[in-house]
């Protein structure tokens, strides 16, 4: 991936530039790099296009070819890349602080990206179903998360491809929160992920509990033991599926948004035992 912007501003300025200019040509066929800024806290920020699909990527500032660093793929929710900059900075920041690159993909018929019809019509049904009191049924749930997954893995693969090209960045690489159906299905089918944290705040499709008894790299699971949205049972259950020798769960008091600051440091020495020498 060969980068064709080199601009670096401080943090200030993250967000004043002018949209036209966010995206400049890369040699590489079907693949452009955007801009490439160092907010403040020695990390470096570059975002990017995969063909045609935006992304982001944060290195430490010390990352070089002649010492490169583990990568860790952090996953988000479908609210586009934009809206969770703020949050994926900060997260970016704690694995920079901890040695570690950390990249983040758009996910598909989110954000600057094309609408995909069918997770739109489920998403709808899933408004209208909570808004009347009814359950969520597993059809639901399986219109409303397998689309997404069986799409955003395919391109995170290629994200891997293209990333670890970069003579900065090497693995093992780490997969870090988000969707966990789409985090469950790359740790069963990459193998060069040697580590996942998840996180169990969403719906869980059916197939996924088949695909988690695939998994058998290090975990470690992020619950919130009074997340309104969550299906406490059905995430235990999916841990109790998980096939990795080695898995880890951090259950904590309090809803969605009320992770506390100890479980970050948790999930970063968690990293620093399976990415690192």
């Amino acid at each position: 991936m060969h980068f064709t912007s080199d601009q670096y501003l401080d943090d200030r300025h993250a967000d004043d530039r002018n949209p036209d200019d966010r995206h400049a040509d890369v040699r590489t066929p079907g693949r452009r790099a955007a801009d490439d800024r160092r907010p403040d806290g020695g990390v470096r920020e570059r975002e990017f296009t995969l063909d045609g699909i935006p992304g982001v990527l944060w290195t430490p500032a010390n990352a070089t070819a002649d010492a490169p660093v583990p990568l860790i793929l952090l996953g988000h929710p479908t609210l586009g890349l934009r809206r969770m900059h703020p949050r994926l900075l900060d997260r970016a920041r704690h694995a920079a602080a901890d040695g570690f690159a950390s990249a983040a993909l758009e996910l598909p018929g989110c954000g600057e990206r094309p609408r995909v019809p069918a997770l739109d019509l489920a998403r709808a049904e899933l408004r209208r179903t909570m808004e009347a009191g009814d359950p969520v049924g597993d059809e639901l749930i399986d219109a409303l998360v397998l689309p997404l997954v069986d799409r955003a893995v395919p391109e995170l693969r290629s994200a891997l491809d293209a990333l670890l090209a970069l003579p900065e960045l090497t693995g093992p690489v780490g997969y870090s929160g988000g969707v966990i159906s789409v985090g469950v299905r790359l740790a069963a089918v990459e193998p060069r992920i040697a580590a996942a944290g998840l996180f169990a705040g969403s719906l869980i499709p059916r197939a996924t509990f088949e695909e988690a008894r695939r998994v058998t790299v290090p975990l470690h699971v992020l619950l919130q033991w009074d997340d309104e949205g969550n299906d406490r049972q059905a995430s235990l259950d999916l841990f109790d599926a998980f096939a990795s020798p080695e898995k880890s769960l951090s259950a904590n008091m309090g809803g969605h948004t009320g992770v506390p600051a100890h479980a970050g440091d948790a999930a970063g020495r968690f990293f620093a035992r399976h990415l690192k020498p």
